[in-house]
């Protein structure tokens, strides 16, 4: 008969059953370390993706609106007559914002015109004058030759005694007299020859006298025309109220301001380290603080050639001994596409800008 298996004593059960209880205990010392370890290496390739997925975008949020605008003045002093527009009114191009008393600058027109007549009469009187001027000159070129045959008889008469010395004399005086108002009066037609501009038949509006005449009408209307203020672009009139009718408005003063509702950009100012991969044409995703949740898109148009500062009353001075490192700022200007039933974007509103630069990290870049 075989012999039957060894059948287990209670001390080996309990052994068994007391093992078992000291293997989960190593098992779970053990894990801890791994998952710790795992941790660290998803947040490290977490890390890298993130570094790999930036740098593309830059988000600017010292950005502002900016909008063409001028002050509106003219180039003549005078008082004012009406200002037909209000505060904070929409304009269109040309239309008249501020008329100054033409009442001075008419009598000027009236006197410019005056003028220019009086000096194209004076010319045709000159072309005449010239004409006499001419036949004088010939007449006493005729006298001259006269006076040349009368010279050349009395020399020989002189010579046989028929006629005394101081006849002679006298006629050789005159002959000479004679010749020098012949010269005089060529040279004086000459001189008004020139003043007619070197021809009779040029026409009389190419004299200079005329052109100049003209020139003061012109001058005359163009004083006219500037004492009228009209909108050189559509916009919004600001500070309208400090110009009133009847108030000496002196050429070159600011009457109040025009803000344009078209022209209107971004201006950003970013760090020049976040510039590395910034390029014109770009484009950008805008947001107004006013507007929160709507978003404009855009386009770099232009980066500055120059920091802020550089055009500052103090300038950075990098040679003095105590000089700090300060990171510049350099402008950037965005076009905004803007599209029909847009809100309003007003100068000065702050605006978050995000630069989409295209650039793309590689692992390289890491070393």
């Amino acid at each position: 008969m075989s012999q039957s298996a060894a059948v287990p004593t209670p001390r080996d059960v309990g052994s068994n059953v007391a093992g078992r209880p000291s293997r989960m205990r190593v098992s779970r010392h053990a894990l801890g370390p791994m998952l710790m370890v795992a941790g660290i290496v998803v947040v490290a390739a977490g890390a890298l993706v993130f570094w790999l997925q930036g740098g593309r975008y830059v988000s600017i949020d010292d950005s502002y609106v900016h909008a063409a605008k001028e002050a509106l003045s003219t180039d003549v002093s005078g008082i004012v007559q009406d200002v037909p527009v209000k505060d904070g009114q929409h304009v269109v191009k040309g239309q008249v914002l501020v008329r100054l008393i033409p009442s001075h600058f008419k009598v000027a027109i009236a006197e410019a015109r005056a003028n220019l007549a009086e000096t194209e009469l004076t010319l045709r009187a000159m072309r005449r004058d010239y004409a006499r001027m001419v036949r004088d000159a010939d007449a006493k070129a005729t006298q001259v030759r006269s006076d040349q045959a009368n010279f050349d008889r009395y020399a020989k008469l002189v010579k046989s005694g028929g006629i005394t010395r101081a006849e002679y004399d006298d006629a050789r005086f005159k002959l000479e007299s004679d010749k020098q108002a012949v010269a005089a009066a060529r040279l004086q037609a000459e001189v008004q020859m020139a003043k007619l501009g070197g021809s009779l038949t040029a026409p009389i509006s190419s004299l200079p006298d005329y052109q100049a005449a003209a020139a003061k009408l012109d001058q005359a209307e163009l004083n006219y025309g500037d004492s009228i203020i009209r909108a050189p672009f559509p916009g919004v009139v600001t500070n309208v109220d400090s110009t009133q009718p009847g108030m000496y408005l002196r050429a070159a003063t600011a009457a109040f301001g025009l803000v344009s509702t078209r022209h209107v950009w971004v201006e950003a100012d970013p760090k020049e380290t976040e510039l590395t991969w910034v390029k014109a044409g770009d484009p950008v995703t805008i947001s107004v603080d006013t507007y929160p949740g709507r978003v404009w898109k855009g386009v770099v148009e232009s980066i500055a050639p120059n920091s802020g500062s550089e055009f500052s009353i103090l300038p950075a001075q990098n040679t003095s001994g105590n000089w700090v490192k300060v990171v510049q700022r350099i402008p950037v200007r965005i076009r905004v596409d803007r599209k029909p039933g847009d809100p309003p974007l007003r100068a000065g509103m702050s605006v978050e800008a995000d630069i989409d630069t295209g650039h793309v990290r590689h692992l390289s870049d890491l070393f």
